[in-house]
């Protein structure tokens, strides 16, 4: 079963809260709520979250520094921020959300179908991602059972082999369709470059695990971080 992506919308208004789970239910991802900065930042000490839904207005903290905190942790400072606000006070303002850190700006009210397919695009990714460190762990314990016995089952890895190369297929076929949906879609310059990096990664376990076949004399390679 593959797992659902978690989704976090932060708003000091129940109301707004709502409205936005009642626009992103039809993702079917888990969403949850935080009503104020300090409520968020103790959500992001636990859960790993796809994408951030942040009003601006929020009495104590506020958008801006909720945001300065979440790019300060190393744990939460690549979670894409998508800035949401009431007023509008000019490029100034617009330039101050994207100085914090946000992938994206969108005034209220919003288009409810330009918002769910933007933070579609950041879940895909989010997906992506969690497939592709999924299949470096296999890899990577593939290489350790190879280290520590060497003179084990070449059947056996040579199974093992082929199940990992026909797992990493399916997600480089995957990571590629999004990659058309992206440029047919003309999407934030942020989501084109995230998914530029995932596709970098993807090409450098292909490598690792091509490194394993048989008779290439690839020895230990080395896998691809998971940044």
């Amino acid at each position: 079963m593959v797992q659902k992506a978690k989704i976090l919308l932060v708003d000091d208004r129940p109301e707004n809260l709502l409205a936005l789970e009642a626009i992103l239910s039809a993702l079917d991802q888990t969403l949850v709520r935080a009503s104020s900065g300090e409520e968020a930042l103790k959500a992001l000490l636990t859960d790993d979250f796809a994408v951030i839904l942040l009003d601006v207005q929020m009495p104590g903290m506020d958008g801006f520094e909720t945001a300065a905190h979440i790019k300060r942790r190393e744990r939460t400072r690549d979670i894409p921020i998508i800035f949401l606000t009431a007023i509008n006070h000019g490029p100034h303002h617009t330039f101050r959300g994207y100085a914090a850190g946000a992938v994206d700006y969108i005034s209220k009210p919003f288009d409810p179908w330009v918002l769910r397919a933007k933070v579609s695009v950041f879940v895909e990714l989010y997906m992506k991602n969690c497939q592709l460190r999924e299949q470096a762990a296999l890899l990577r314990l593939q290489l350790e059972g190879g280290n520590q016995a060497e003179t084990g089952s070449g059947r056996e890895s040579a199974g093992l082999l082929a199940e990992l190369s026909a797992r990493l297929a399916a997600v480089e076929e995957q990571a590629e369709a999004l990659s058309k949906q992206l440029d047919d879609d003309s999407a934030d310059a942020a989501a084109v470059a995230t998914a530029a990096h995932r596709e970098r990664k993807l090409t450098g376990l292909r490598r690792a695990l091509d490194a394993l076949e048989p008779g290439t004399g690839g020895g230990s390679p080395t896998l691809p971080s998971q940044s």
